[in-house]
């Protein structure tokens, strides 16, 4: 169930940056590669299917999406949460599957050895940075992974929230695959409650409505 996996390994840099400016300070270089580097994102695809169009989204689109219902749904949070931290958690949670591939939630097997594969994807992508911004980067990875703050919490909230949504305003999207039911789903979303009760509540009732109208 694993979505293809990226090319990037190994691969050439995007930018031919001495070429294109040179005698540029070497911090601005380091951290205009980053930026080049990841305009990767955008070609990992997940399985998630869009609500707008007949196709799938990308790893960025998800962040972008994560990003704005920060924005919109902050005020669900269990406890009170900085939302500018929470934006920089959903932004760069996803960063490390330029490298190590985006894994399905319910791919059990893809899930194995996913957590040091992602580990080693972030401390190969974060190393462009200079170190100050490797360092901060590698700890806003890490403080979402661990989900120990509010802003975690929450940040992985809309993270099981957002693909869950897509999944049921397409009839069931990524549900159809053999071995999902809802008590699947609802194990693999639990995580909701850590960061929003009420929007557990709201997903524990979308989730009944899937199955009356059996598109889970």
């Amino acid at each position: 169930m694993s979505a293809p996996q990226p090319t990037s390994e190994g691969a050439q840099r995007l930018l031919d940056l001495d070429g294109l400016a040179p005698d540029v300070p070497a911090r601005l270089m380091a951290q205009i590669e980053f930026i080049a580097e990841i305009d990767r994102l955008k070609t990992v695809l997940r399985l998630s299917p869009l609500l707008a169009d007949d196709r799938r989204e990308n790893d960025a689109e998800h962040s972008w999406h994560m990003a704005l219902m920060v924005l919109v749904l902050a005020e669900y949070a269990n406890e009170p949460i900085d939302v500018g931290r929470t934006l920089k958690l959903t932004l760069v949670h996803d960063l490390v599957e330029i490298y190590a591939g985006d894994t399905c939630l319910f791919d059990d097997a893809g899930r194995k050895d996913q957590a040091e594969r992602e580990a080693a994807a972030a401390r190969k992508l974060f190393a462009l940075l200079p170190a100050d911004q490797e360092k901060a980067f590698h700890e806003l990875w890490n403080e979402f992974e661990e989900r120990r703050t509010p802003e975690a919490k929450f940040a992985k909230a809309m993270d099981r929230l957002q693909p869950l949504l897509l999944n049921a305003g397409n009839g069931g999207g990524t549900w159809r695959a053999p071995g999902v039911d809802e008590a699947r789903v609802r194990e693999r979303t639990s995580v909701i409650e850590e960061g929003s009760a009420e929007l557990w509540d709201y997903t524990r009732k979308l989730l009944a409505l899937s199955v009356r109208k059996g598109w889970l």
